[in-house]
């Protein structure tokens, strides 16, 4: 089995006296997509912003490529793609202008598959980014973060703002993504479908805490529903 990318260990973040993680472990391998489910409020952004070492988590740690995530080497961090939930692009700049900031940073900027990407997603690149809508911004974020082949990609709800033809198209992408053996990807969504098209692994994360962690397939078959008609009240004891 390959080493893997990414290993938290009994991770936990209080912000006051609010405990927004706890205890949460897992680990992220070569070839992973793992969707993190949850509503809004549950955790995942936090979850995320600690795993990549961006929060210091109150207890536990974090490795990245086998680095502490806190203090991750130029190389480390040259082999992550991150997409926030809500993008810090700069407005007086056109797309064009973005990308090519962010490529002058990656000799092995990917020119082909982000010109690819742009003609599939319908990308204004000539717009000023303060123009565009919500999720014309999302899908420059997005892009700014696949250009350069990381091999871990993080994306803080990535599709939220998206139509329902560009997350498709986007989801198909993730696929494409992690064919490579050495490379995963890690998103979070509030909406199940987006992780029934995507993820091979899930995890659920409820209140801070990881509350399933495991293959898609695996928590299919887990779950079960029971759709029982009775002909009067069922009594108050009743369970299956």
């Amino acid at each position: 089995m390959p080493e893997p990318l990414v290993i938290a260990r009994n991770l936990t973040k209080i912000f006051g006296s609010k405990v927004a993680l706890d205890d949460v472990s897992a680990e992220v391998f070569p070839g992973d997509i793992v969707g993190v489910l949850g509503k809004n409020g549950a955790g995942k952004t936090t979850l995320l912003e600690t795993v990549l070492g961006f929060s210091p988590p109150t207890r536990g740690s974090t490795t990245v490529f086998g680095e502490n995530a806190l203090e991750l080497s130029a190389a480390a961090k040259g082999r992550i793609g991150f997409v926030p939930q809500q993008d810090e692009l700069l407005g007086v700049l056109n797309g064009k202008q973005l990308l090519a900031i962010v490529a002058s940073f990656h000799a092995d900027w990917g020119r082909e598959l982000i010109d690819r990407l742009v003609a599939e997603w319908g990308v204004r690149l000539d717009q000023r980014i303060a123009t565009l809508s919500v999720g014309e911004r999302q899908k420059l974020s997005v892009l700014a973060a696949l250009g350069h082949h990381p091999d871990l990609l993080v994306l803080d709800e990535p599709v939220a703002s998206l139509d329902p033809i560009a997350r498709r198209q986007f989801l198909h992408e993730l696929f494409r993504i992690a064919e490579s053996p050495t490379r995963a990807v890690l998103f979070s969504s509030h909406i199940v479908s987006d992780l029934e098209r995507a993820a091979n692994k899930v995890w659920i994360v409820k209140d801070g805490r990881l509350h399933w962690q495991g293959d898609l397939d695996a928590l299919k078959e887990s779950v079960v529903r029971l759709h029982i008609h009775a002909r009067a009240p069922l009594p108050p004891d009743f369970a299956v």
